[in-house]
């Protein structure tokens, strides 16, 4: 279905911009607890060579590295990729971000140890491509880890609202396939065995209350703030009212303060 879309440059130019529009890094900080928790459950260790597919801003790669690994993180959004060395400057890390794509890793084979994703190669519109990619750069006995939104929690709910306002193009299959267990066994059941799965819950906290959290992501979240941009007053309108009403009845904070916990799928699989 992926290979269907027609100018595959065009897509990941305009892939690109929209995860460089708006500041990704303010809403990284809303779950980076969750993502170091994400790191803890793999047991990085010191010397260990990992990498960390579509880093961002790095909540990922920063924790491999307080953990002593020697990570590199790899992204296509060049402004998301300075601040994560600007992060890492700041607490002294040594980590190498590169520019890259997830469907064709600037790395050789068996390059790494550990390979992780969160929330991040699920996006690329090639998944098979990914899948590929990732088993490639993992040595043999080596774990491939990935994060990735399901189809039923807040953020797969937050995905669809969108998708309904704003369509896809065409040929581009749901992120939130990466989410289903079955296709999930499917895209990497090539080159990986003893594959593990586990629910998990991360939340979003904010000191305001929904509303100001929709408006928030609008500024801050690039697919949110182009999905509003391509919507006439009317639709923008509409829009908002669909994602205050999702934050609002999801919201678990009080005294004006938003506390949403959203679905994920861990998937861990080990390189043959």
């Amino acid at each position: 279905m992926s290979e269907t879309i027609s100018d595959i440059g065009v897509f990941k130019s305009r892939l690109q911009a929209t995860w460089a529009a708006g500041n990704f890094g303010e809403i990284a900080k809303s779950y980076e607890d969750g993502a170091a928790e994400f790191v803890d459950r793999l047991k990085v260790t010191p010397g260990l060579r990992v990498l960390d597919v579509a880093c961002g801003t790095g909540n990922l790669t920063l924790p491999c590295a307080r953990a002593g690994a020697c990570v590199t993180g790899v992204d296509i959004v060049p402004n998301l990729l300075e601040q994560g060395r600007d992060r890492a400057k700041t607490e002294g890390l040594l980590i190498k971000l590169d520019e890259g794509d997830v469907e064709n890793l600037p790395y050789p084979d068996h390059t790494f140890d550990l390979v992780v994703t969160m929330f991040g190669a699920m996006f690329a519109p090639h998944p098979e491509k990914t899948a590929a990619e990732l088993v490639r750069v993992c040595r043999p006995g080596g774990r491939i880890a990935m994060a990735n939104w399901v189809s039923s929690g807040f953020i797969g709910q937050v995905f669809k609202t969108t998708t309904s306002r704003v369509p896809p193009p065409p040929g581009v299959p749901s992120p939130l396939l990466w989410g289903d267990e079955a296709t999930v066994r499917e895209r990497l059941q090539k080159g990986t065995s003893a594959l593990e799965f586990a629910r998990c819950i991360i939340s979003f906290k904010f000191p305001f209350a929904p509303a100001e959290v929709v408006e928030f992501w609008r500024q801050f979240y690039g697919p949110t703030q182009r999905a509003f941009a391509a919507l006439d007053a009317d639709g923008q309108a509409a829009f908002r009212k669909d994602l205050e009403g999702l934050w609002t009845a999801h919201n678990k904070g009080n005294r004006g303060s938003t506390l949403v916990e959203s679905e994920y799928l861990v998937v861990v699989a080990l390189r043959t």
